[in-house]
């Protein structure tokens, strides 16, 4: 097929201060259409030598830098993912956002992260506006709050998209690691050590992994006849943990502490050793996600293992499915129990 060269001469043309030129600008100094300059972006074998070197002289006079988006003008295809996160800088979802990336980039795929600052409606309106603006094929969200969620859900997306969560409510679009199960696993843990005065540092109301993580905790504790005292809400930071241990061992009324993630354990083990008892002779304490650092704790921290980067990679087996129109057979992820030395009997 031929291009559809105009045959007309260059237009001269200035564009307006402050303003970067657009393709029909391109198009209208070239003397050509806007989709034969899309060619000559796509380096389409179509295109006549002459035409070809009539756009690209455009292209350099206005300083004119082709985009995603006018790429899309003929493929359709960015080849691009886009992920929404509120969280990007902890280890669950860094670890995932890495192995989206490397699985992404396997097939072709490069991806852009858009982390958001604030979760009201008008800034996840935005976010995805940027996100937009870059033409992602699809999405991952992971941003665990149920704001966000909630909020995606009556925006009714129009790409493919996953979200990172585990209420099971975004049906065929929700892959996550059941943390219900973890957090019987773990619970469970502390209960066949004998223990049954349990306290559950548990992470902010608005989080959809502490809210199942708590509710695996009750259940357990339900299960077995274990009385419960009121969870304590944390905010996820070591520092809370030590604050939050400090008041607890003002009465000591526990044998052990279920805490919802790795690093509110590390703030328990520091107020433990601060007020000279000893782990886990005294108080036994679990954590939950298994980051790095949680084996080299003082003692080393038993707690639930997440595979952050078989879900990555899952993330876009997933997308790729919904492009595809095919579902996708996943096989559920479990989460696994680590017994390291911070738990052990009570000492009645």
């Amino acid at each position: 097929m031929a291009d559809d060269d105009t045959g007309g001469d260059a237009t001269p043309f200035e564009l307006p201060p402050g303003r970067a030129a657009s393709i029909r600008d391109v198009a209208r100094v070239a003397g050509v259409s806007y989709q034969t300059v899309s060619r000559v972006v796509n380096d389409h074998p179509s295109i006549r030598p002459e035409t070809k070197q009539r756009v690209l002289d455009a292209m350099e006079q206005l300083q004119y830098r082709p985009n995603r988006a006018a790429r899309m003008l003929v493929t359709s295809r960015s080849k691009t993912f886009g992920i929404l996160t509120s969280n990007r800088h902890h280890y669950g979802p860094a670890t995932s956002i890495r192995a989206i990336e490397e699985a992404a980039q396997e097939s072709g795929y490069s991806v852009v992260t858009k982390n958001l600052t604030a979760t009201d409606d008008a800034s996840i309106v935005q976010a995805l506006d940027h996100l937009a603006d870059q033409a992602v094929e699809g999405l991952v969200i992971i941003a665990p709050q149920v704001r966000v969620l909630t909020a995606i859900e009556r925006l009714s997306l129009r790409v493919p998209y996953v979200t990172l969560q585990s209420t099971g409510e975004a049906g065929s679009h929700a892959l996550s690691i059941d943390q219900v199960a973890g957090a019987r696993l773990v619970t469970r843990h502390l209960i066949e050590l004998g223990h049954r005065s349990i306290y559950h540092l548990a992470g902010p109301q608005d989080w959809i992994e502490a809210e199942a993580r708590m509710r695996g905790f009750l259940a357990e504790m339900s299960d077995n006849d274990v009385p419960t005292t009121a969870p304590i809400l944390g905010d996820w930071t070591a520092d809370f943990g030590y604050r939050a241990g400090r008041e607890l061992l003002r009465f000591r009324d526990f044998t052990a502490i279920f805490s919802s993630n790795d690093q509110m354990a590390l703030g328990l083990l520091h107020a433990v050793r601060e007020a000279g008892l000893d782990c886990p002779r005294d108080i036994s304490i679990v954590g939950f996600d298994d980051i790095p650092e949680a084996a080299h704790f003082a003692p080393p921290l038993t707690t639930i293992r997440q595979d952050f980067a078989e879900i990555g990679r899952r993330c876009v087996a997933l997308l790729f499915a919904q492009l595809e129109g095919r579902d996708a057979d996943l096989p559920a992820i479990e989460p696994t129990l680590l017994v390291r030395s911070s738990t052990a009997r009570p000492a009645f």
